[in-house]
């Protein structure tokens, strides 16, 4: 018996269903995302109980490891569930440190789609997102060479859909011109709104916004408010941050990240978490 996608699911395009609550591959990766996982067989756990629960939307990309994460993916879930939709990125290489070196020339990025093709055992990839921005934030600087580059190996057949990661309103309009954006991945969380008016954009536009950092990232969230929240719904804080996104808008997606199977467990119990309007107005105050 198939089990329910956690939180319902989103459908984007005729062969595009994306479960909201998915899973973020990152952080299988060894310390700083860089090298093997320090427990690999519970690193292999982690993905396939991710599809246990119903979860058909992983979030990854070849510069996790770099190459490690979709090497793990590939080791534990293939040949792949017919639902499963892998969503990855490109933008980016990693040097022998494990810095974070941007790489977008048009005949790089098409390269490291071909290497995700490799490490992930795909013919055609269900996403691609381009990662545009720093850390430094988004900018309005254009990416039509970039996203012209993928839209070119979507024609072809190798890429079904694309998306921006660390977009701005004004690249998300440049890169429709171009071709259909179906994701749009992006900072935000209850404590950082910036996004506010992009997230209700892509709600208009049947956009999924996947929201990175959902519990803090690299920080994590604190708050009083919504400590005092989760005590009172008998949750834990980052639960009930998870539903606050799920109920934020209708098309927002999310790929909390975790090594753990009961922390897996944990972000995925969120998605039946129903937020009732005085709590929604409480943790609305956190960001604002």
């Amino acid at each position: 018996m198939t089990t329910p996608a956690p939180g319902g699911s989103l459908t984007l395009a005729d062969d595009l269903t994306l479960s909201r609550m998915g899973y973020g591959a990152m952080q299988l990766a060894g310390p700083g995302v860089f090298g093997p996982p320090k427990d690999r067989d519970q690193a292999l756990a982690v993905l396939r109980e991710a599809v246990e629960l119903g979860i058909t939307h992983i979030d990854t990309s070849d510069f996790y490891g770099p190459f490690v994460v979709n090497e793990l993916i590939r080791e534990a879930l293939h040949p792949y569930p017919a639902d499963l939709r892998i969503v990855t990125k490109v933008g980016a290489r990693r040097d022998g440190t494990g810095a974070w070196i941007p790489s977008q020339e048009p005949a790089d990025l098409t390269a490291q789609v071909h290497e995700n093709l490799q490490h992930l055992g795909l013919d055609a990839l269900d996403v691609v997102n381009l990662r545009i921005a720093s850390f430094e934030g988004p900018t309005d600087d254009s990416v039509a060479e970039q996203f012209g580059a993928l839209a070119d190996l979507r024609r072809q057949g190798l890429i079904r859909h694309l998306g921006l990661s660390g977009a701005s309103d004004a690249q998300l309009t440049e890169a429709q011109a171009i071709a259909p954006v179906v994701t749009v991945q992006n900072l935000y969380n209850l404590a950082d709104r910036h996004d506010d008016a992009l997230v209700d954009r892509c709600a208009a536009e049947n956009i999924a916004y996947a929201a990175f950092f959902p519990l803090g990232g690299f920080s994590p969230l604190q708050s009083r408010t919504l400590t005092d929240v989760a005590a009172r719904l008998g949750a834990s804080p980052q639960q009930v941050a998870l539903a606050w996104l799920l109920q934020r808008s209708p098309t927002t997606v999310l790929i909390p990240g975790t090594s753990s199977v009961a922390h897996l467990r944990e972000n995925s119990a969120a998605a039946d978490l129903a937020l009732p309007a005085d709590a929604v107005a409480e943790l609305d105050t956190i960001g604002r």
